[in-house]
Order: structure tokens, then sequence, then C-alpha cells
């Protein structure tokens, strides 16, 4: 019996599936890049006046040159392609342990989803902190109160943030980021629920535009349901708040977050929780758009030149 699970946790679908899904959102994530960084900077720097994503770009490309708006690029790819591979894996090995054959339902989907998302934050949030560090280094903030960092690489980081912040501050926005895995969660169960609707009665490939349509839709809700959770996460991953001591760590984060939150609203009103949610939108949907049109053409490549049936019992 034990023999079995390990059998099905390590197996070559999920491995083909993690590999597909992690080179297509590198693929993807390379492709917009630039409407990420636009987002950051409306996120973290509170001051900036410029509301639009192509007005934020001009403003940085003017002031801290072309290649500004991929600053950051090499270490988010390596977070990207780290954090997609586990969490593709981890959601295609639970949900063939679990189906076995067996229809999936959006309920499994969400749940499965959750318990990849957990994981995923756990094992690759120090390399989120790392990135969104070096991102925003070097850039010409509006928010005066905002202290500059001196990193030469992603190692360099690491070793400064361990030994300046303790390695605690590796996981600084992880109760945050525990709480947004229903971002992905959602996506895939909207998207998987798609999927089973367009191959109703009929098992067949969707076409690239089906793929492109569902997964921009899939993504596109669950950005703007928890998108203001992921203005927290930004905020904290960016070490600039002083986070408050408390004798129980989820308490300490759960007044963190509430803080950021209420401190937001209290300030910009209700829709600052969502400033930035035009570029985020914008470059999230087309990023994960077409991530899963990548991802599914990859997958479906490997299986038919290696001689592999494709499961589909599951979709």
């Amino acid at each position: 019996m034990g023999s079995e699970k390990v059998t099905e946790v390590f197996t070559y679908e999920s491995l083909v599936h993690a590999v597909a899904g992690a080179m297509g959102s590198v693929t993807a994530m390379t492709v917009f890049f630039p409407l990420d960084t636009a987002r950051l900077r409306l996120q973290v720097d509170e001051k900036r006046k410029a509301r639009s994503t192509p007005a934020v770009l001009a403003e940085i490309v003017k002031e801290e040159g072309l290649l500004a708006p991929y600053r950051g690029w090499f270490p988010v790819i390596c977070s990207l392609c780290c954090s997609n591979f586990v969490y593709f894996y981890c959601f295609h090995s639970l949900k063939a342990g679990w189906l076995r054959g067996q229809r999936s339902t959006p309920g499994r989907d969400l749940i499965i989803g959750i318990v990849a998302g957990v994981v995923n934050v756990l094992v690759t949030t120090p390399l989120w902190v790392v990135n969104t560090r070096l991102k925003l280094q070097g850039a010409k903030f509006r928010n005066t109160d905002i202290r500059p960092t001196h990193y030469t690489g992603i190692t360099d980081a690491f070793v400064q943030i361990v030994k300046e912040e303790g390695v605690g501050a590796l996981w600084n926005g992880t109760f945050p980021s525990l709480l947004l895995v229903l971002n992905p969660a959602v996506q895939f169960m909207i998207y998987e629920g798609l999927k089973r609707q367009l191959r109703r009665g009929v098992h067949r490939e969707l076409s690239s535009v089906e793929v492109f349509f569902i997964g921009a839709l899939a993504k596109a809700i669950a950005t703007t349901v928890t998108y203001p959770l992921q203005t927290v996460q930004s905020i904290l991953r960016f070490g600039q708040h002083r986070q408050q001591p408390d004798r129980s760590q989820l308490l300490s984060s759960l007044r963190n977050v509430m803080y950021l939150l209420i401190n937001r609203v209290r300030k910009y009103g209700v829709l600052g929780l969502f400033k930035g949610l035009e570029a985020k939108l914008l470059q999230t949907v087309l990023t994960a758009a077409l991530m899963f049109l990548l991802y599914e053409r990859i997958a479906s490549s490997t299986f038919r030149v290696m001689g592999v049936k494709r499961a589909m019992s599951s979709h």
C-alpha cells in the first residue's frame, strides 16, 4: 500500500506536468515582465502619483533607463521556475493519488490546489523575498522613508538578510502568502472546471484560443478576489514595514496584516487596497493565459513524443 502511494507521487506524468508548467510560466513571465515591475512599484511606493501602467513604465524608463523594467528578471525567473515546478508537481500528484480514475469536481480541485499551494509557499517564500528586494533595488522611490539596499546578487541578498534581519526574515509575508494559496487554488478550480465543461461528452484537446481564454478568465477572477492580500504580501517581503514582536508568531503575523490593510484604507480609502490592480490584472491575466497555453502544448507534445497516453479521466 505504501509503495503504491510512493509510485503515485513519483510518476512520469506528474514530472511532465511540472516541467511543462515551469517552462510555460517562465516564458510567459519574461514576455510580460515590465507589467509586473509597474505593479510592484504601485504597491510599494505609496507616494507615486502616476496611476496608469503606461505612465508608471514611462517614468521608470525615463528616470532609470531602458532596461529598468526588466530589473530583477533573473531572480524572479528562478523563483517562478521553482515555484511552478513545485505547484504543478504537487497538484497533479495529489490529484492522481486522490482520484484514482474517478471524475474530478470543483471542490476536490480547490482542496488539492490549497494543499499544493501551502507546500509551495513554505518551500519557495525565501526565493520570493529575495527577488522582491532585488527587483526594487536601485529604484527611484517617491516615498523618502524607504531605505536603500545594496545586494550584489541572489546569494549576497540571502546572506545579508540572514545576517542583518535573521533567518525568519526570509519568510516575511508567509502568513498572507498562506492565505493567498486561495489564488492559484481558485484559479485551478475555475480552469479545470471550464476544461471539463468544454470537453463534456467529447474527450478532445482544447484549441489554443480556448485554453488562452479560460486561462485568462480563471486568473482574472482569482487575482481580483485576493489582490488586497497580495499588496500586503509585497510590502512585507520588501522588508520596510517594522513588524511588531509578539509571543505568538501567528498573532503577530495576523496583527501586521490587519494593520497594513486598515492603514491603507485610512490613507487612500478602500480603492487604496486595489492600487496597481490594473497593472497586476494586465500582467497576470496575460501571463497566466500564455502560461496555460504553453503548458498544455508542451505537456501534450511530450506525452505524444514519448508514446504515453495522457490521462483525461480526471478532467
